[in-house]
């Protein structure tokens, strides 16, 4: 628990804004996995994992990584600064893929060595009660490394040099007189490595060799081809380690970079700022941007067409004047109306909690998408994806038409599904059409008695009199008989217009209820994947910006 509560205090007391900008830097690398060219979002995810690594270890201690070609006395020169013969050279050299090291100062790093993956018996440490050569504190917090040459025919040289340069807080690069301008060290280490100039140093050996007189102008032709890598901050230090020329000077620089404690964040903050410039390059610098609501709407509209909103909305405004019209009509004729078949329930549309209960299980009977409507479906979606995807970078607006049809399979299941599920609201009918009903019931009995009456009197012989009861002068036998049938009729044709202005509000509400639940699929399947990778974009952009304050 101590050691994680350690790591904890380093990386929040080292990281300072080098955190911040490291969080960046890993956010950014969320947004762009699968999206951008997965060489380069695992180079950042590398810089990431390697940097929160670091920053979890010594803080004391600075890494420093000899390296060179065969030849260049790159082990000579390490020699010379650690005072030990730690290195074979020459013919003498190993061959082997290990790096040495030697450390100054032991306390805290152990850890440190084995995150740099150095076997224990390619270690040296300088403040062992064995180590009766030390000279000063000079180098105190130095861990220094000698790699394999870069140039060897073995290739796990080659593999062990480019991790370590990887994961040294400096560099110490070391060139023979003959080979400086070799483009094995410029194109693969030097070029590269032009942002990162803060964290190195070049040294010219073997100067000894080299006659005086031409000494000034060589090492003006170093310095001018390290201008042309873009190295032009970088020191060059001429030396001769056989003889020990020019190692105080190199070891004074090391010094005053360990002392200071620059260069492991100097290297994590070149690492974070080149993965992030790498990402903004391949991603492109347009703002970012959100879906514009009337092509969302233009796409819900060609989906609710597609799936067949139309139809039903019709249905639900026939359905709804039948049912009324039966309810509300002259008892006498409106039976008939109830002999024709409900349309909602020909296309296997369930009403009112039916269709909940329903919803999912069976398929509805609603007619097939047409090709047209496809075909315009399809046209919407590519339009919203096009738009949304505008001005960005190709690998986005790949991204973003992918997204656009990932789940387009599924639309016409999920369409049928949620259709079918809707509640409709057109189980229960308003209650003045029971009133109704239950008047015009009434004025039918109205009615009867009055034919009844009527029959009865003419049946018996008597006919109307004087003791028939009269209304207005019309007897009453009739005036209920022509009475209840009128006020039917006439209740019959007030009540149509009423259930057809019913049937048109049912109809708008099932609309709208019917659209909804359109626009909610059209939104999980087509809109929110797009979104998705819109908000990926943002998040890319503002974690590039944070890695590159």
């Amino acid at each position: 628990m101590s050691s994680l509560l350690e790591g904890a205090k380093n990386l929040v007391s080292r990281g300072g804004d080098l955190g911040g900008r490291l969080d960046g830097l890993n956010a950014a690398t969320a947004a762009a996995t699968g999206r951008l060219d997965d060489g380069l979002v695992e180079e950042a995810r590398t810089v990431v994992n390697k940097a929160q690594g670091r920053l979890k270890l010594s803080a004391d201690h600075t890494v420093v990584g000899v390296a060179g070609a065969t030849g260049s006395g790159k082990s000579s020169t390490f020699n010379a600064l650690t005072g030990l013969e730690l290195s074979a050279v020459g013919v003498r050299r190993p061959t082997t893929s290990w790096a040495t090291a030697c450390v100054w100062g032991s306390e805290g790093a152990q850890e440190l060595l084995e995150w740099l993956g150095i076997p224990e018996r390619h270690q040296t440490t300088r403040d062992s009660m064995l180590d009766t050569r030390r000279e000063g504190h000079e180098l105190d917090g130095v861990v220094l490394l000698d790699l394999p040459d870069h140039d060897s025919t073995e290739v796990s040289h080659h593999l062990e040099v480019d991790r370590l340069v990887e994961l040294a807080d400096m560099l110490v690069w070391v060139l023979d007189p003959q080979k400086y301008a070799d483009a094995a060290i410029h194109d693969r280490y030097l070029q590269p490595l032009r942002t990162h100039s803060e964290i190195m140093v070049v040294v010219l050996n073997h100067i000894d060799r080299v006659p005086e007189e031409r000494r000034e102008s060589m090492l003006g032709d170093v310095r001018r081809l390290l201008d042309q890598d873009g190295l032009r901050n970088v020191p060059v230090i001429p030396v001769s380690a056989k003889l020990g020329w020019g190692i105080p000077q190199l070891k004074t620089e090391i010094a005053q970079r360990a002392a200071a404690k620059r260069a492991n964040k100097s290297r994590l903050s070149a690492d974070i700022k080149t993965a992030a410039v790498k990402l903004a390059k391949a991603s492109g610098d347009a703002k970012p941007r959100s879906l514009a609501k009337p092509r969302v709407e233009a796409l819900e509209d060609a989906i609710a067409e597609a799936a067949g909103v139309p139809t039903v909305v019709d249905a639900v405004e026939r359905s709804v004047r039948t049912r009324a019209g039966a309810a509300t009509g002259w008892p006498l004729v409106s039976w008939v109306s109830r002999l024709k078949p409900d349309p909602l329930k020909r296309l296997h549309l369930a009403l009112g909690e039916e269709a909940t209960q329903l919803a999912g299980r069976a398929r509805t009977s609603l007619p097939q998408t047409t090709a047209v409507e496809r075909a315009r479906v399809d046209t919407e979606v590519r339009q919203l994806a096009d738009e949304a995807g505008a001005g960005l970078a190709s690998p986005w607006r790949d991204a973003i038409r992918r997204a656009s049809v990932s789940r387009m399979d599924d639309l016409a299941d999920r369409l049928d599904a949620s259709v079918g599920g809707v509640d409709l609201n057109t189980e229960r009918l308003p209650l003045w059409t029971g009133l109704v009903k239950a008047l015009q019931w009434l004025l039918i009995v109205v009615a009867g008695v009055g034919l009844v009456w009527s029959v009865a009197l003419l049946a018996s012989g008597a006919g109307f009199g004087d003791a028939t009861p009269t209304v207005g002068g019309v007897e009453l036998p009739y005036v209920l008989l022509l009475g209840g049938v009128g006020l039917g009729l006439v209740l019959w044709g007030v009540c149509h217009l009423l259930v057809i202005g019913t049937a048109r509000r049912r109809a708008r509400v099932a609309d709208a209820r019917l659209r909804t639940a359109v626009a909610d699929v059209s939104r999980e399947l087509v809109v929110d994947p797009i979104e998705t990778e819109l908000a990926a974009y943002t998040a890319l952009r503002h974690g590039v910006a944070k890695a590159l304050r």
